[in-house]
């Protein structure tokens, strides 16, 4: 059959989507809580200079080899491998769509439960006080009303290709979500006990920069933060010119990341503190509570406290939480979908109909053996998929592809000391500090 590539259609849709991709619960639940727990603005800093040395560097070499294939993650990393073996990159082409499934089947069920927290005071605005506790509350039959839903809406964004779809819906949502963003910032910095959070945030505690773990957790978050490792950013900078500046837009979407990271830090740990100021323990064994149980217990028994604004408070959190995890879910949802339309020749009605099945068929997985499978899943996207698919993109754009490679043409890198320099840190530098992570997780497990 003849296919047409879609593509984006402007710099700034390209960057927004691929900022999207990058923006997800993570940035919003993980970095306010690894900052406050880790020196505070001192993290900040150390966080900032790693995402320059080793997280921008590793989205570069993701994208990069996508924009120069011009194809999804496994025809590219083929390419790029040939001069080895072709099979090697299509098994690692394979092995990052698989990680792609796998973290949509625990997300998409993450992303239901936002989903829910958000309709959950909109049913009780409209008196249905009923549907709004059972939205509320964590239950088997939920999980099977919202995953799907949550699948459905990535599907149908997807459905519409890379401009109309991708494209236009992450030019949508994410300047929507930017302004719940500061406008819950407003709101919370107004409540009583805010100032502590921004202070305990912002204010630097430098002895804990002789801290070893305070370095490799900033390092750890920096490149777990920008979705790195899955090919969601590879298959996004395929839809790219190849003519565009790779560099350019790495840096751009680095940026939105890490401000966006930043934002949620003031949002979120002076949230903390208000709901301390009100009586509600945050601090377990004097670290600040992070993760699910800040999100679906501390701040839900915040919004329930302040009164009538509490549920329009809860109603505009939990929007912005589903918007983060829909920007996210819709990459990871793309890199399937184009490997089954550009390899497969699926149309790509076809493609996102089996890609949805597939991923509903894995969250149902989890769904029904949510104990024993929930966290394993999450720990192997997180701690083995992400960093051995960043690690093996380094040896691809330093050591395997030759031809086609700016960063290994002896020739072109001859005549331009500054693309040598780079490629030489990409090729040596960037392996190296990864590893580290790498072993520090394995360590830590």
């Amino acid at each position: 059959m003849n296919y047409t590539r879609d593509s984006f259609h402007s710099r700034i849709g390209f960057v927004l989507a691929a900022a999207g991709s990058a923006i997800g619960l993570g940035n919003i639940w993980g970095f306010p809580t690894q900052a406050a727990n880790n020196g505070g603005g001192a993290f900040v800093l150390v966080y900032l200079i790693v995402t320059v040395l080793l997280a921008l560097p590793a989205l570069y070499a993701e994208m990069y080899i996508g924009n120069q294939a011009q194809k999804n993650p496994v025809g590219a990393l083929q390419d790029a491998c040939k001069n080895v073996s072709r099979n090697l990159g299509k098994w690692a082409g394979l092995f990052g769509l698989l990680g792609a499934v796998l973290m949509l089947s625990f997300y998409s069920i993450v992303a239901g439960w936002m989903l829910s927290h958000a309709l959950s005071p909109l049913m009780a605005l409209l008196g249905f006080t009923e549907l709004s506790s059972w939205l509320a509350d964590s239950s088997f039959a939920r999980n099977l009303a919202f995953t799907p839903i949550f699948i459905i809406l990535s599907a149908l964004i997807i459905n519409k290709g890379v401009h109309a779809g991708i494209e236009r819906w992450s030019s949508r949502l994410m300047p929507i979500l930017f302004v719940l963003l500061i406008g819950l910032i407003i709101y919370i910095l107004q409540q009583p006990g805010a100032s502590e959070g921004v202070a305990m945030y912002l204010q630097p505690d430098f002895s804990q920069l002789k801290n070893p773990q305070l370095i490799i957790s900033a390092m750890g978050q920096a490149f777990f933060s920008l979705s790195i490792g899955v090919g969601g950013m590879m298959v996004y900078g395929s839809y790219m010119k190849k003519s565009a500046d790779m560099g350019k837009l790495v840096i751009s979407i680095g940026a939105l990341d890490t401000l966006i990271a930043f934002l949620a830090g003031l949002l979120i740990i002076p949230t903390l503190f208000v709901a301390q100021h009100m009586g509600q323990e945050v601090f377990v064994d004097g670290q600040l509570i992070g993760g699910p149980q800040l999100i679906f217990s501390v701040l839900p028994t915040l919004f329930e406290s302040m009164g009538d604004i509490g549920i329009y408070v809860s109603l505009v959190f939990f929007s912005l939480m589903s918007m983060a995890a829909l920007t996210s879910t819709i990459s990871s949802t793309e890199v399937p979908v184009a490997y089954l339309v550009e390899d497969k020749n699926l149309p790509r009605t076809k493609a996102t109909a089996i890609v949805s099945l597939i991923v509903l068929a894995a969250c149902m997985s989890i769904v029904f053996n949510f104990d024993t499978l929930f966290g394993l899943v999450i720990t192997w996207v997180n701690s083995f998929q992400l960093p051995i698919m960043g690690l093996f993109y380094f040896i691809v754009v330093g050591w395997i592809w030759k031809r086609g490679n700016q960063l290994n043409d002896a020739a072109l890198l001859a005549s331009k000391p500054s693309l040598k320099f780079w490629g030489n840190y990409l090729r040596y530098v960037c392996p190296a500090m990864l590893s580290v992570v790498f072993i520090n997780v394995l360590m830590s497990l």
